[in-house]
């Protein structure tokens, strides 16, 4: 049975979505832009805060479905810019040194939701 996992530690969704569903021992994470929930206002400071702020919101939906980024098996990375490589995977990467990295994609597309420069999606499962 699917269930709905909606915290108010990420923003909340901007369509007809969910932060993410849990099925059985597996949790799929839509994609996470870098918007600060409790202001709800978009980080713009560069694509190093950015990244971070995608990080955090996907660390709130992990937590409030009862798993973290060791859980996280695979990644999904969108980026406006592939110049951005390096950075965002530098941050990204902080979030995995305690444990294996999950396998993963990095795709540069024209356009993302609210022209955000990068959103991440990730699949889990619960060991």
């Amino acid at each position: 049975m699917k269930e709905q996992i909606l915290t108010k530690n990420a923003p909340e969704p901007i369509g007809p979505y969910n932060q993410a569903i849990k099925y059985d021992n597996m949790l799929f994470v839509s994609g996470q832009i870098p918007l600060n929930p409790e202001t709800g206002n978009l980080i713009e400071s560069g694509i190093s805060d950015e990244t971070n702020q995608v990080m955090k919101n996907i660390k709130a939906v992990l937590n409030e479905a009862g798993m973290s980024f060791d859980d996280v098996v695979k990644t999904t990375i969108f980026l406006k810019s592939m110049d951005d490589f390096s950075i965002v995977n530098s941050e990204y990467g902080k979030n995995f040194e305690s444990s294996t990295p999950p396998a993963r994609e990095t795709v540069e597309v024209s356009k993302l939701p609210l022209n955000v420069n990068v959103e991440i999606s990730c699949i889990a499962i619960k060991k």
